[in-house]
């Protein structure tokens, strides 16, 4: 997935009656407060922020709610405990994360995300108006080259198939994977729906996608086309650098990867979204530079040809196909 920040977390607020005070203590007594409750979500209203109640160390952002104001309560924020104890609890790192998540809650999660039914919040119908704009553009990156009748295309990552199976609409020989054995099975059964059913003897065939059960460092073979969407965000850039490197050496021709691009306020944002967990476990989040992915394609002799940027109000990603240099 791309990234967005937390989907919507309950914070309470305390309106201090003394605007002038610009500078954080710690909060008056309660007689002297009127406490509010609002929702924060991705977009959090940064410019009318008076104060902000946290458990532990309790502090209040005071006067005008600057962004300087709002990062630094945020250094109070433990995200990294939590995810240790994640870590821990599934016996491993960041991948044995990904993998647990995404065969339990996760998948649950972003199957309903990734599909079509009407059972999903504001923010969930949000990010999949996100992710089916970068599926759509890069099926549009994939055949301004021409047709796909008989390319062979790498989709790593294949989450429940929103990619594969327009590609293998398409004639495209698709090899679909994806660390989740959950999200697979919902793939290939969905590709199974979608490509097979309703066909008679003598009419056109679409090739089924060929699904595995593989993380990024076991895949293997050559393709004249590799996609990896909205998975980055999974990985260090310490990791990533690696990854884009193993990717790279599976693309004969291009290579399409989108990922959730770090700039100081998408850094912000998630920073925020940190800050107010919601009740539910969910995976670390990775953003990276541009120029630093630009750079791991450039040390493996790639340039980038194309880039676009993805965005919604809860989702955004940077996508860009790389060539040969």
């Amino acid at each position: 997935m791309a990234y967005s920040p937390a989907l919507s977390s309950t914070a309470c607020f305390l309106a201090n009656q003394n605007p002038s005070l610009n500078k954080f203590k710690f909060p008056p007594k309660p007689n002297q407060t009127t406490r509010k409750t609002l929702t924060v979500s991705a977009i959090p209203p940064l410019s009318t922020v008076a104060d902000v109640s946290l458990d532990g160390p309790t502090l209040a952002v005071l006067g005008g709610g600057s962004v300087a104001a709002v990062a630094a309560v945020l250094s109070f924020a433990d995200p990294e405990r939590r995810r240790r104890i994640q870590a821990e609890d599934v016996g491993g790192g960041d991948k044995e994360v990904v993998r647990e998540y995404f065969n339990s809650t996760g998948f649950q999660r972003w199957k309903k995300i990734y599909g079509d039914t009407d059972d999903v919040n504001k923010v969930q119908l949000d990010i999949r108006i996100g992710h089916s704009k970068t599926v759509e553009s890069t099926i549009k990156m994939l055949t301004d080259e021409g047709p796909l009748q008989g390319v062979t295309i790498c989709d790593a990552g294949c989450g429940t198939g929103s990619l594969s199976i327009p590609l293998a609409k398409q004639g495209a020989i698709v090899s679909a994977s994806d660390i989740s054995a959950a999200m697979v099975a919902e793939a290939e059964k969905q590709a199974r729906e979608e490509l097979l059913t309703g066909q008679v003897d003598g009419s056109p065939s679409h090739v089924m996608p060929k699904f595995e059960v593989k993380d990024l460092e076991r895949l293997d073979g050559k393709f004249d086309t590799v996609v990896c969407l909205d998975v980055l965000i999974h990985y260090p850039q310490s990791k990533a650098d690696a990854m884009i490197a193993h990717l790279a050496s599976l693309a004969e021709k291009r290579l399409v990867m989108s990922f959730a691009p770090k700039t100081f306020y998408y850094d912000l944002l998630k920073r925020v979204g940190e800050l107010f967990p919601g009740p539910s476990k969910a995976t670390r989040a990775y953003l990276h530079a541009e120029a630093d992915v630009e750079r791991a394609l450039s040390n493996v002799g790639w340039r980038i040809r194309k880039r676009s940027l993805i965005t919604t109000q809860f989702y955004f990603a940077r996508l860009i196909e790389a060539v040969p240099a």
